[in-house]
């Protein structure tokens, strides 16, 4: 098993997110302190693998939405690899569903991007002390939803062709299901999620990250 290699004196960084400017500013906020340093950058989940296995930082942090391999299977491969690995999320969902996936994959913890500096830093020197990190909206918003009933995959492909502006025929000839069928699935679907129609069920969905539109 592989081991980090610690520098007592600072706390090692690594970012990764495929936009410079976000990467620009954790580093002009690490550099002005005295026990933390950035030791690397990555711009996509791949080069992240790989930057772990070179760098070895003590906490990194990691954006979801990224080409080549997103962040949730960066999470998962580097936890594979360096079980120890202390990565917390930063970006810009707050949705309860893509929070609990990053969760579940190997995150301890999860800020959203307009979090205030101070709360990003509070946010890496808990993890660093090997505790978890989660804003008390986001616990909040997977409390609340953790009790009620979870799409099914094939409610969740419904729910994708719906956001594309699919008529019910055209879902059922995709989905090789029958029309009533799909009826079926998009009652199901506003129940569980609390809406009346398409759009309102469309709007949840992506909010909670339940679907990418």
């Amino acid at each position: 098993m592989s081991t980090f290699t610690h520098n007592a004196a600072k706390i090692r960084i690594l970012t990764v997110d495929d936009h410079p400017l976000l990467r620009e500013g954790v580093a002009a906020v690490v550099e002005r302190l005295s026990d933390m340093e950035l030791v690397g950058e990555a711009t996509n989940g791949a080069e992240a693998i790989e930057r772990f296995r070179e760098l070895r930082p003590d906490v990194t942090l990691m954006d979801l939405q990224m080409p080549i391999v997103n962040g949730v299977d960066a999470i998962r491969a580097i936890r594979r690899e360096f079980p120890q690995a202390r990565i917390i999320v930063l970006t810009t969902y707050a949705g309860d569903v893509q929070a609990l996936t990053a969760l579940k994959a190997g995150a301890v913890g999860y800020l959203l991007k307009s979090t205030l500096r101070k709360e990003m830093l509070d946010a890496i020197r808990i993890v660093h002390a090997g505790k978890r990190y989660l804003p008390p909206e986001i616990a909040t918003e997977i409390a609340v939803h953790a009790i009620g009933d979870a799409l099914t995959e094939r409610e969740i492909a419904v729910l994708r062709c719906v956001a594309v502006g699919q008529a019910n025929k055209e879902i059922a000839r995709q989905l090789a299901i029958s029309d009533d069928t799909v009826k079926g699935h998009l009652k199901n679907i506003f129940a569980k999620l609390g809406v009346g129609d398409r759009t309102q069920a469309v709007t949840v969905a992506a909010k909670r990250g339940i679907i990418d539109i």
